[in-house]
């Protein structure tokens, strides 16, 4: 049932990527993707279970407080990532949260500026990966 429940999820979100595009929007615009998309952290569980390969940045300086299995760290405010972009394939796809929207949003752009053209934004943030049950790693303080 579970193995069922995955499929349904990855075959809802590869339609709503076919549908709305890398940024998010439905209709309109030039036909030219130049941002990222915004998934729910149920479609984000679903990329990571399903692309092993996939690059989980978070973007924020409150690592310490929790974040997800697996992801590396490149602040946006302190020019981390500005610094990282040069070593990150841009033919790879990215998840970016943090723990508030701004600076999210930011570090999805940055990417998606740099030439990235995978890149996806947790929607809701840490917050909504919390609030939907999945695993966070914290350090001890």
């Amino acid at each position: 049932m579970k193995n069922l429940s995955n499929l349904f999820m990855a075959v809802m979100v590869a339609a709503t990527l076919s549908v709305t595009g890398c940024d998010g929007d439905s209709g309109g615009g030039d036909g030219v993707e130049d941002s990222y998309m915004d998934v729910t952290a149920v479609e984000a569980k679903v990329l990571i279970d399903d692309n092993p390969e996939l690059i989980i940045i978070d973007v924020s300086p409150l690592w310490e407080a929790g974040h997800l299995p697996g992801a590396v760290n490149y602040p946006v405010g302190d020019g981390s990532l500005d610094d990282a972009i040069p070593m990150l394939d841009s033919m790879a796809k990215y998840l970016v949260y943090c723990h508030g929207d701004e600076p999210s949003m930011l570090g999805a752009q940055t990417l998606v500026d740099a030439g990235f053209d995978k890149v996806y934004r947790l929607e809701g943030n840490y917050s909504a990966w919390v609030d939907a049950g999945y695993d966070v790693v914290t350090e001890d303080m």
